[in-house]
């Protein structure tokens, strides 16, 4: 019976996983210490198998599943999975620019205030959908920018802020949130990088009026590729989801019909009376779906959010106590009121070191120790960027700092204690050598 087969089936996926998936004996400079990737056992393994047993191929049960237990997980009442973390902050930005928004709407040449010093995909769909950034610098140690900057950036054309959580670490997202209440702003928290990080006892991503997240295997999570919008405003949800989904006026899920029981009793737009209203859209829209497969894993990995979270704030505290003395560098510190799920561990060399970042770098690629810089650093001198439109309020001597002198090393839970250990000792060698 079919039944049996499955059964089978399911029961020899577990055995091949048990075969090749067990614990790897460490070598010091042999093993790769990664800079991040995703923890998968044997339950992930199973549940993918399991979606492809059902065929599950498209976005269907398995997604609408996921998307009620991730917005319960973060305490908030509508999740959107998206085919990627990009993709979840240019569907949060484009859906504010609905016209269901009415005089609220952003329009192009609006400003977005955000930081210079993060990644591409915070900063593009500002760019993408005809606005303009306004760049503000950050603090180093905690590498966010203060409520005190984005006050200052505030001008007459300023309609929404949008800025992620620098590694993990949350910016004072209590007090920015107040600031954008003040001057009737969009707050949207790119919360790519810090999914279970509080500030004040409270989830990072439950601030704003989206949170976008990335399940891509270097995140808290992973789904392979993979994002989400979150919200607590069922308007705002409605739009994303119609944005999502090519644009339609419809809801119905995948395969169903006249969910609303009027699938032919309306009149939108210039359309004929009792037009289908599956195909009827009120938005220029994308395809931005997920899958089952997809959310078939996010749902296995979900289950150990917490226990991942707990893995990477133990592996940045034994990082911060293992370089606590070691001189010439800015070490890492989480933003007062905090409690960081942390993405990664943040180094600057300090500007009186005897030595430059890329030969620390290249003695512990040669380890095998993964690196990364911080990023864009300073988004605004890379050659995609030279040529577009964007504003600057202060310096950004910061952000040129970390341009020049930062890099990440690993904290996800892959990495033992082992190789925590060997990151710090190859770290304070190198230091000691050079004097």
């Amino acid at each position: 019976m079919a039944s049996d087969t499955r059964a089978l089936i399911l029961e020899s996926v577990r055995k091949y996983d048990r075969e090749v998936a067990g614990r790897q004996e460490f070598i010091p400079g042999v093993t790769p210490v990664q800079p991040s990737g995703a923890t998968l056992v044997e339950e992930d393994r199973v549940a993918l198998v399991e979606a492809a047993l059902d065929m599950r191929i498209a976005a269907g049960v398995a997604s609408r599943k996921f998307e009620r237990k991730f917005a319960r997980a973060l305490g908030l009442r509508k999740a959107h999975m998206t085919n990627s973390g990009s993709s979840a902050n240019l569907l949060a930005l484009s859906s504010l620019m609905s016209p269901q928004l009415g005089d609220r709407r952003l329009r192009p040449g609006d400003e977005v205030i955000t930081v210079a010093a993060g990644f591409p995909t915070t900063i593009n769909p500002i760019l993408q959908t005809g606005m303009t950034p306004v760049f503000v610098d950050v603090e180093l140690g905690t590498y966010n920018t203060t409520p005190e900057r984005v006050r200052e950036a505030i001008g007459p054309r300023t309609r929404a802020i949008m800025i992620a959580h620098a590694l993990g670490n949350p910016y004072e997202v209590e007090e920015i949130a107040q600031l954008a209440d003040e001057h009737d702003l969009f707050l949207i928290e790119d919360n790519c990088d810090a999914v279970g990080s509080t500030y004040k006892n409270k989830l990072t991503g439950s601030f704003g009026d989206f949170a976008t997240v990335s399940f891509y295997p270097a995140h808290h999570i992973t789904t392979g590729e993979g994002g989400c919008v979150l919200t607590d405003n069922l308007v705002l949800a409605r739009i994303v989801e119609s944005m999502r989904d090519w644009g339609r006026d419809c809801w119905c899920e995948p395969g169903e019909d006249d969910t609303c029981h009027k699938r032919f009793a309306y009149q939108l737009g210039d359309l004929p009376p009792r037009y289908d209203h599956k195909y009827t859209f009120s938005h220029v829209g994308y395809n931005l779906k997920a899958t089952d497969l997809q959310a078939a894993l996010g749902l296995s990995q979900l289950s150990r959010l917490d226990e991942f979270g707990a893995a990477r704030r133990r592996n940045w505290q034994r990082l911060r106590d293992g370089l606590e003395s070691v001189p010439g560098l800015v070490l890492p510190v989480a933003t007062p009121g905090s409690d960081p799920s942390w993405f990664g561990f943040a180094i600057t060399i300090a500007p009186d070191a005897p030595y430059e970042r890329y030969e620390l770098l290249r003695f512990l690629e040669d380890r095998k120790i993964g690196t990364r810089l911080l990023f864009a650093g300073n988004i605004t001198r890379h050659p995609g960027y030279l040529d577009q439109k964007f504003r600057v309020v202060g310096d950004l001597s910061n952000s040129d700092i970390i341009t020049e002198r930062t890099f990440w090393i690993g904290v996800y839970p892959g990495l033992t204690t082992e190789m925590i250990d060997y990151v710090a000792a190859s770290i304070r060698e190198f230091v000691a050598a050079r004097g």
